[in-house]
């Protein structure tokens, strides 16, 4: 099998630049557009209904307008199966609808398209107060999770530093969640609890990597004492480098396919899933490679010469 041969410490600042530019993108886009979260985090109302035939999105506007002053949005989307029609009205922050309100949309709806056979399809409000309590455990999820992470890190791998190589495998995971979020701003998707779910895979994916090069540099560092640091990481990176395109490669692909449904069916729940994993599995195999090793690697000179 052909074995790559990069020197991994010389690519870490340009991959740091690339790394960096993304996040100045992704920063001026939630300036300037603001973040666009979910009710559950933000809190709000959201109303689906469905329908049959065509109806244009501007009639619709016209219409919830007369019932509703503040702002909202409308997003309209179709099952799998072809067989539902669904539009989605969507109030964030205290424009929550109250029970009376939502029925007298209902009815306006109803009555101006009656050959549309609008029926309610689904309808979720949540207070600011609860989506903050919510937003916030979920945060202290992440947190704990990250944390685990450092401690398992730093226990398995104490034989070539611990301290170091669990420090250093955070950076990457730090990233990593870095770019799933700035993904959501610069797409403008919809930080939701799927974006949750995709900062704990991508956690667990991106940790898997940086173990498996860790395991590497162990081993590696038993079998040729005398190789200097930079040496060994990179001969143990791009030992396992195939193995790591190749996984990336697959899992990437099946999380593709996911978003080529979403956007054909327009789906928003898968959308805000898939798009982000998508983004986050790559930088999780870029990070694991070219910014956890070569950290290390900075780390271990930096202790060295201290040393001297």
């Amino acid at each position: 099998m052909r074995e790559f041969n990069i020197d991994y410490n010389k690519t870490f600042k340009g991959v740091l630049i690339a790394y960096l530019a993304i996040f100045v993108i992704g920063a001026v886009m939630a300036c300037v557009f603001g973040i666009n979260l979910d009710i559950n985090f933000s809190g709000g109302t959201k109303i689906s209904y469905s329908y049959t035939d065509e109806i244009k999105n501007e009639d619709i506007e016209a219409t919830v307008k007369e019932q509703i002053k503040n702002d909202f949005t409308l997003t309209k989307s179709t099952s799998l199966a072809g067989d539902t029609q669904t539009f989605e009205i969507s109030l964030i922050g205290k424009n929550a609808l109250s029970a009376e309100n939502q029925e007298k949309l209902t009815s306006a709806l109803s009555e101006k398209f009656k050959d549309n056979n609008i029926a309610l399809y689904n309808s979720n409000s949540v207070s600011p107060t609860i989506a903050g309590s919510f937003f916030l455990k979920s945060l202290v999820a992440v947190l704990i999770t990250a944390v685990l992470v450092v401690i398992y890190v730093g226990f398995r791998f104490r034989k070539i530093g611990g301290i170091s190589a669990a420090l250093t495998a955070f950076c990457a995971l730090i990233f990593d969640i870095l770019i799933t979020f700035f993904t959501c701003a610069i797409f403008r998707l919809q930080i939701d609890s799927n974006y949750m779910a995709v900062v704990l895979t991508i956690l667990g994916y991106s940790l898997n990597d940086t173990i498996v090069i860790y395991d590497r540099i162990r081993e590696n560092e038993r079998l040729f004492p005398d190789l200097e640091i930079g040496e060994l990481v990179n001969k143990s990176v791009n030992k396992v480098m195939i193995r790591n395109i190749v996984t990336t490669v697959t899992t990437i692909l099946a999380v593709v396919t996911i978003i080529v449904v979403a956007e054909f069916f327009g789906l928003t729940t898968l959308r805000t899933f898939a798009i982000p994993m998508a983004f986050g599995l790559i930088s999780g195999s870029i990070s694991s490679i070219f910014i956890s090793g070569p950290l290390w690697v900075i780390w271990k000179r930096y202790k060295a010469k201290k040393a001297k």
